[in-house]
């Protein structure tokens, strides 16, 4: 039975503590700057754009953490059905205290039912750490080149999505969300999950290699979330590279807990909020405690807009958006 023994009690957050890191070597690029001479200078127009701007923007990112262990304890009552995720990620946190350590947290891997909040504890973290978010969605993309760059020698070639978030992002570690890593196109030509080979270990990401740019990139601080409906799309080799966790659907009651908390966050980053009542009455919770976490966002906004338009401050059941006939109730366990 899963316990918030890891539950903080009063810890505040503070500001984010941050370092600089180098994400590449200045002289890897100027050498290969200068290959690119007369004719081939021309041909590769935008090899030369991305050099150039390696060198403008310099090598070195922010690498940060948070200022001691930080009070999770909103977080636990957003996502009651990510305890044991959140538990893992304040033990790597309180690794990273009182050293100049940087925050590492081993690759993970979030697997569940769709709906039930992947993406947004992904964000969460983000938040949480004081770091930058990139969202890669593996359902979408249909060649391996998309995460690690297509050679500079095919028409409309360009750096992957790991190289852009190091080089044009803020931060050395940033987190990267491989989402519905199960849906990966596989093609013969290309393994859309080849570059995870090695990005996911520590030491061989130190010095990643874009096929664009062929400069080695320091991807070792990037903290890595997967997410996933089923692992057994997923090549072994890369599933023992991460902390699998099996994320439950949300029982009844921590529904009602997790649609409570959005319509008073939601509210709260509006200035129309101050307009609404502080809480959700319980029939709407009943209401919306009946959907997917992932719909219940949405729902609250249609309750919103339709409660102001009739100039009430509460949200009453028939604001709500009717559930489609037939709806199965995604996201419960009995």
């Amino acid at each position: 039975m899963t316990t918030h023994s890891l539950v903080p009690q009063t810890i505040s957050l503070g500001l984010p503590v941050a370092r600089m890191h180098k994400v590449f070597h200045p002289g890897d690029v100027e050498r290969r700057l200068a290959r690119l001479d007369g004719a081939a200078q021309r041909e590769h127009e935008g090899l030369r754009t991305v050099y150039e701007r390696m060198l403008e923007r310099g090598p070195e990112r922010f690498q940060v953490k948070p200022r001691g262990v930080p009070d999770m304890g909103a977080l636990y009552e957003q996502l009651p059905n990510f305890t044991e995720v959140l538990d893992d990620v304040r033990r790597h946190v309180a690794l990273a205290q009182d050293s100049s350590d940087g925050l590492e947290l081993t690759p993970m891997l979030l697997l569940g039912p769709p709906g039930i909040g992947k993406t947004h504890f992904a964000r969460q973290l983000a938040e949480l750490l004081g770091t930058g978010m990139n969202l890669l969605p593996m359902g979408s993309m249909t060649a391996g080149w998309l995460l690690s760059g297509s050679s500079s020698q095919w028409k409309g070639a360009r750096p992957g999505k790991v190289f852009e978030a190091l080089v044009e992002g803020e931060y050395a570690n940033p987190v990267l969300v491989v989402d519905e890593i199960d849906k990966a196109s596989s093609e013969a030509q290309y393994d859309p999950l080849g570059a995870l080979y090695s990005l996911l270990e520590h030491d061989t990401a130190q010095a990643f290699t874009d096929e664009f740019a062929e400069v080695p990139i320091d991807a070792s601080q990037v903290i890595w979330i997967t997410t996933a409906n089923d692992s057994r799309g997923i090549p072994d080799p890369i599933l023992n590279r991460m902390n699998v966790f099996e994320v439950q659907a949300p029982s009844p009651a921590q529904a009602r807990t997790i649609a409570r908390s959005l319509y008073v966050q939601i509210r709260a980053d509006h200035d129309w909020g101050r307009l609404l009542d502080p809480e959700p009455g319980d029939d709407v919770l009943d209401l919306l405690a009946a959907l997917p976490p992932r719909e219940m966002r949405r729902a609250l906004m249609t309750g919103f807009g339709n409660a102001r338009l009739e100039q009430r401050s509460t949200v009453q059941p028939g604001d709500l958006p009717r559930a489609s006939q037939g709806r199965s109730r995604i996201g419960f366990v009995q």
